[in-house]
């Protein structure tokens, strides 16, 4: 086998298990590990009902919010350190929905440019409706009016788009 290739590696190694706990915050079952730059991360160990992250990993700065009938990607994750960071992808207009349903995705959400300082744990969609009052990750629920959010998908690595369904 030719080692060259898992020079530099960066991903997780073990699926914590990540799922939206209640209203604003994760829980994960399992203790995190995995590797930036083929270098082992600090462990993260089971979380339950932590609050998620209130900035973007990649702005520093909070969460732009959707408006209605628009769709974005949230990937959760952590640094070396062992803190629990989140990146939001780019926002989308979806179809226009029907009052408090949101509408189908036209265009799926692109994922973020990841710092190089983290690894994925997953990732989760979110939909606004035409009667949604904007919603920011971070800051409100996941449970909004109007606002459709998948559960986390877990992977190792991002595969090549989110998958809608």
């Amino acid at each position: 086998m030719d080692n060259r290739n898992l020079r530099g590696l960066t991903m997780a190694t073990v699926n914590p298990v990540l799922i939206k706990g209640t209203s604003l915050s994760y829980t994960t079952s399992v203790t995190s590990a995995g590797m930036i730059n083929g270098k082992w991360v600090t462990a993260l160990t089971a979380q339950t009902n932590a609050a998620v992250p209130t900035t973007d990993a990649v702005t520093g700065l909070a969460f732009p919010s959707l408006t209605d009938n628009q769709a974005t990607v949230i990937v959760v994750g952590q640094n070396a350190a062992g803190e629990i960071k989140a990146a939001q992808g780019s926002i989308e207009s979806t179809a226009v929905g029907v009052t408090t349903t949101a509408g189908a995705f036209i265009v799926a959400p692109q994922f973020p440019t990841l710092p190089a300082n983290f690894i994925v744990f997953g990732y989760m969609l979110a939909r606004t409706a035409p009667s949604a009052a904007d919603w920011k990750f971070g800051t409100d629920t996941w449970a909004a009016t109007g606002v459709t959010t998948t559960q986390f998908v877990p992977c190792a690595v991002l595969p090549m788009r989110p998958q809608t369904t």
